[in-house]
């Protein structure tokens, strides 16, 4: 990565108001609570603490990188077998978020990933929403949960699970997501589309990775089978003319994450990175962190970083935050309330 990050900066940033779309849990859980939870439940490590969070350096089995990443979040996700343990990681994200100056998050939780809470995907996501409402009273960050399938699942399954979900309606539930390596599955959105339009039917709002390990047809497949309301990565639309314009036209969002897609070796640097074709062809785009402890980043990181490769100023900064509130699935008063908030920020900026 090329572009320069400007430290006296990242105080200008973390004082801005500001929303994050994507980012998982499973890739925001701090080292020391892996370590205590594995200690906990008697699990080995998969690899050395120092080195815990570079799957490259663990044993595999083959498989792309993020294949190999996708298993250590299966390992992270065995870990946590209680409604406490999970009230307790719900409340140091919402901490952790606000540090970085987040007023509100959509955050990604992939049942596939919690081996303990298979058949107890509501219990799962109740336990962290009791976490995220003791957060909230505090005043920390307002965190909300899309529950994500894995595109390796059967539709069927993944119906059971958005039926699941509608019949309990557990606490801080907003959403659905789906995520996954499309290389290895191929264009499964079809196979999704019930369970898609059960959560539709429910009010429940709708997010899909697309565009990522998939192509451009990874996004349309999104849009026209899934009904999505806003893409995850999405960066591969810039392969596609007709796809980029309709992304502009309708004003659907992309949660871009450059660090996660630069790690992963989609490109190498952020002056490869499409943000810069995506942002000039007037696609919404909001910058977030996808896997923060994982990835070693922050979006304080995120957003000085695509500042210095493409030339933003504050004023910039505060239009991303906007973009970054208008694509959330935050309640409209509130929504509207921190967007607010922006303006006297602007005014002196």
């Amino acid at each position: 990565m090329t572009s320069q990050v400007d430290r006296p900066q990242l105080h200008t940033i973390r004082a801005i108001p500001k929303a994050e779309v994507h980012v998982h849990l499973e890739g925001a859980i701090e080292l020391a609570d892996l370590v205590a939870a594995a200690r906990a439940s008697r699990t080995p490590l998969p690899g050395p603490v120092a080195t815990l969070f570079d799957v490259s350096t663990h044993e595999q089995t083959g498989g792309s990188e993020l294949s190999a990443f996708l298993r250590f979040l299966d390992w992270e996700g065995s870990l946590f077998r209680t409604a406490e343990q999970l009230a307790e990681l719900a409340r140091r994200f919402a901490a952790r978020q606000t540090e970085s100056g987040i007023r509100y998050t959509d955050l990604l939780v992939s049942p596939t990933h919690w081996s303990a809470w298979r058949h107890d995907v509501a219990g799962l996501v109740d336990a962290l929403g009791a976490g995220f409402a003791e957060a909230a009273e505090d005043g920390l960050c307002r965190v909300a949960v899309c529950a994500s399938m894995s595109r390796s699942q059967s539709g069927s399954s993944a119906e059971e699970l958005v039926d699941a979900l509608v019949a309990r309606r557990p606490r801080g539930l907003v959403g659905v997501s789906i995520d996954g390596d499309e290389r290895l599955v191929g264009r499964s959105s079809a196979r999704f589309a019930g369970a898609f339009a059960r959560a539709a039917r429910a009010g429940l709002r709708r997010t899909a990775h697309a565009g990522e390990s998939s192509g451009p047809e990874g996004v349309w497949d999104a849009l026209t089978e899934l009904g999505a309301e806003r893409i995850d990565h999405g960066i591969r639309a810039v392969e596609d003319p007709r796809l980029l314009d309709h992304l502009a036209e309708r004003g659907v969002p992309l949660g871009v994450c450059p660090t996660s897609n630069i790690t992963l070796g989609l490109y190498r640097s952020l002056d490869e990175h499409p943000v810069r074709r995506l942002v000039e062809h007037g696609v919404a785009v909001t910058v977030n962190t996808d896997d923060p402890v994982a990835l070693g980043t922050r979006i304080e990181l995120e957003w000085s970083r695509c500042a210095a490769a493409l030339g933003w100023d504050e004023r910039d900064l505060l239009g991303l935050a906007r973009a970054s509130f208008r694509a959330s699935f935050a309640p409209d008063d509130l929504r509207e309330r921190w967007i607010a908030e922006l303006d006297p920020v602007a005014g002196a900026a």
